[in-house]
């Protein structure tokens, strides 16, 4: 079948040259074959959510699938853009044209609840509710990717209290973010549920840097 859309081709590229079939994507992105199968070929519309799966399991700059999928960046020619500004936009994106009844997103939102949620992480019921929450939590959902592998290191190194009061403290918080299913953005909220939850981690990463995963 001949692609012809810049999202399919880009797609077949990173898949021809990683030596992966579109079963062995549909395994580790866990979107179904049938609909990765529509996307690459135009017939349904990737959300920013697919995007940004795709972006972690193919080693895809996320602002290039989003300016193949068609979605708006707002950027002027030359300019560059963050991936956590790019999910900002993108999620602010698909409120402005969706139903919900919140249509403003921020990150300062996002670190008005971390920092709430870092105090908790360290009192007894918080902590429980980690080391009893996670990993189903991550067996709900199903996903891989750099994301959750990420999110399992912070998770790990909370068990073993590696890090100073104050790291243990902002991991806690970002892990409890990822937990509890009404955050800013609702889990449920579909195509851009837990991309809030990806930014989330990106905030609390630049301060932990390079002692994220131990």
């Amino acid at each position: 079948m001949v692609i012809e859309t810049e999202l399919g081709l880009l797609i077949e590229k990173s898949l021809r040259k990683q030596s992966i079939s579109l079963r062995r994507l549909s395994e580790l992105t866990n979107i179904d074959k049938g609909t990765l199968s529509r996307i690459k070929n135009g017939k349904r519309k990737a959300t920013p959510n697919h995007l940004q799966i795709l972006s972690e399991c193919l080693t895809i700059p996320l602002h290039e699938l989003y300016s193949a999928a068609g979605y708006p960046l707002g950027l002027e020619k030359g300019n560059q853009i963050s991936e956590l500004q790019l999910s900002i936009d993108s999620i602010q994106y698909m409120l402005s044209i969706s139903e919900h009844e919140n249509k403003q997103f921020s990150v300062e939102q996002v670190e008005k609840q971390l920092e709430e949620l870092n105090h908790y992480s360290q009192t007894p019921e918080g902590k429980n509710k980690i080391i009893k929450n996670f990993k189903n939590k991550i067996d709900r959902i199903g996903s891989v990717g750099p994301f959750i592998n990420e999110l399992s290191g912070m998770f790990k190194r909370f068990l073993t209290g590696k890090g100073t009061a104050a790291e243990l403290a902002i991991i806690g918080g970002v892990l409890m973010y990822f937990i509890i299913p009404v955050d800013v953005l609702p889990d449920y909220l579909f195509a851009i549920g837990y991309l809030d939850d990806a930014i989330s981690l990106k905030i609390v990463s630049r301060s932990l840097l390079p002692k994220t995963v131990g």
